[in-house]
């Protein structure tokens, strides 16, 4: 099998069908659908899933959020690539054969590569086209809200969004799959720069397109769950693949950014939770999951995070 589409799902079941039906018209063939329920709580998904031949039904018992979802789906892949879709996301015609054959044409050194990912409200809007990830401690949609016809060139970008991106699955399986621990959000960032310091690279591919409802599990753009587990999980990226020198020097700036932040979500009245989920990530990074996912850094690693130290000092202005 050449393509794996894993689609994690949570009480979406007003969505996927709409999903699995952009995917089923698609003119690539070579795949299957991995549908991978966490413990949804309404009925009939499983009915919606296996009415798609390609597709296939993994349940968790127990809610146990995006990550955990998306690495079962993987570890259930045979393929060469695996696509991670969101639920409330869906293809555009060509999208896959379109990722295929830029994967390919990449060559082993690509980690991943992200779709242009559009508003489903409002085809003219960009949604996502990348992320960054700034030395604030800061990960930021490139793109967003932006015009549709702009961002059309390919590119190296700092990250995929696993909403809508496709990953080698070898070196899915080299850096250890996504971690757990993030539950949800983040977890993206954090294996898009674990890749790069392993020398590897992540792309952004404009011609393959997805169209993109956002937050639909979560609720909204700003709600508790994913406040606190943003602010939670910024502290647990920084804390894995950055230098001993890195947070020496980074921290002044990163506590600048955790500050201006919590003035932010003061204002969105969610201060509370936004210090709740930092002090959770000052205390999950000392479990002994996070410590045995912290990398060692030999010559090698340590030049490459040099560069995306600088990378980091320049995406403040984006």
């Amino acid at each position: 099998m050449k393509l794996s589409v894993v689609i994690p799902n949570y009480n979406g079941i007003m969505f996927l069908e709409k999903c699995l039906a952009a995917l089923d018209k698609q003119d690539f063939t070579d795949y299957d659908i991995i549908v991978v329920d966490d413990a949804s709580t309404v009925e009939g998904i499983e009915e919606t899933v296996k009415a798609y031949p390609r597709a296939r039904f993994i349940k968790h018992s127990e809610n146990r959020g995006f990550a955990a979802s998306v690495n079962d789906g993987i570890k259930a892949s045979d393929a060469e690539y695996v696509f991670l879709l969101n639920n409330d996301a869906y293809v555009d015609d060509g999208c896959l054969s379109t990722l295929v054959k830029a994967m390919d044409n990449e060559g082993p050194s690509t980690f991943s590569i992200q779709c242009k990912m559009l508003s489903a409200f409002n085809h003219a809007l960009i949604d996502n086209a990348g992320d960054f990830y700034n030395i604030l401690g800061w990960a930021r949609t490139r793109g967003k809200d932006k015009l549709a016809d702009s961002h059309n060139k390919p590119t190296e970008i700092f990250s995929s969004c696993a909403g809508a991106a496709v990953y080698r699955r070898s070196v899915l399986e080299e850096l250890g799959l996504f971690d757990e621990n993030h539950i949800s959000y983040l977890e993206d960032v954090d294996i898009g720069y674990r890749a790069r310091i392993y020398g590897y690279v992540n792309k952004y591919e404009p011609s393959a397109r997805v169209f993109h409802e956002g937050s639909a599990t979560s609720g909204s753009r700003y709600n508790e769950y994913k406040v606190k587990l943003a602010a939670r999980n910024s502290i647990l990226v920084r804390y894995k693949n950055q230098t001993v020198l890195q947070k020496i020097v980074n921290f002044p700036v990163q506590e600048t950014g955790v500050i201006i932040k919590q003035l932010f979500f003061i204002r969105k009245g969610l201060g509370r939770v936004y210090r709740q989920g930092i002090v959770e990530g000052r205390r999950v990074k000392k479990s002994e999951g996070e410590r045995n996912r912290k990398i060692v850094f030999d010559s090698a690693k340590r030049k490459r995070a040099l560069k995306i130290e600088f990378d980091m000092i320049k995406n403040i202005i984006y």
